[in-house]
């Protein structure tokens, strides 16, 4: 099984209430091959909800404690990011995913592109929270930018 960020199957979960469709992940999902999983979501977040961003590092200095997730009026909603990544861990644990296809520059989701804290719009070399645990726990991640070649390795390997 595949586990992949809702909003790439086209479910309108993003903080402003969008969706980001990816045609390739959305039949994954209708021929039952993926599961739709939103970090966010399963972290206590509605959907709209402020933008977030990493400020003082990356997912895995988030989860060490060195870096924290605040939102555009400056809130931190560090916890609830975490509580959402635990969550997508289980989940992935639960239907045997083999594969990870989460949304890239997201603060959960990112695989290798977040934004940089300042909220005005400059990418950084890094990971989401999501994706640093999913990772920690051995479980490799794609974003869509880089499905083709997941996919690719994935048929590859099995």
């Amino acid at each position: 099984m595949i586990l992949v960020s809702s909003c790439l199957a086209g479910y309108e979960v993003r903080y402003n209430g969008s969706h980001s469709l990816n045609k390739t992940v959305k039949q994954l999902l209708d021929e039952n091959k993926a599961t739709a999983v939103c970090p966010e979501l399963l972290g206590g977040f509605s959907t709209p909800r402020q933008p977030a961003e990493i400020l003082g590092g990356n997912g895995y200095d988030v989860l060490d404690g060195n870096a924290k997730v605040i939102d555009d009026s400056g809130s931190d909603v560090t916890d609830l990011y975490i509580k959402g990544a635990y969550l997508t861990l289980e989940k992935a644990i639960e239907v045997k995913a083999t594969m990870v296809i989460l949304k890239e520059y997201s603060p959960s989701c990112g695989s290798s592109m977040i934004y940089n804290g300042e909220f005005k719009n400059q990418r950084i070399v890094g990971n989401g929270v999501t994706t640093a645990l999913l990772m920690r726990n051995g479980i490799e991640v794609f974003s869509e930018e880089n499905l083709i070649e997941g996919l690719i390795d994935s048929i590859e390997l099995g």
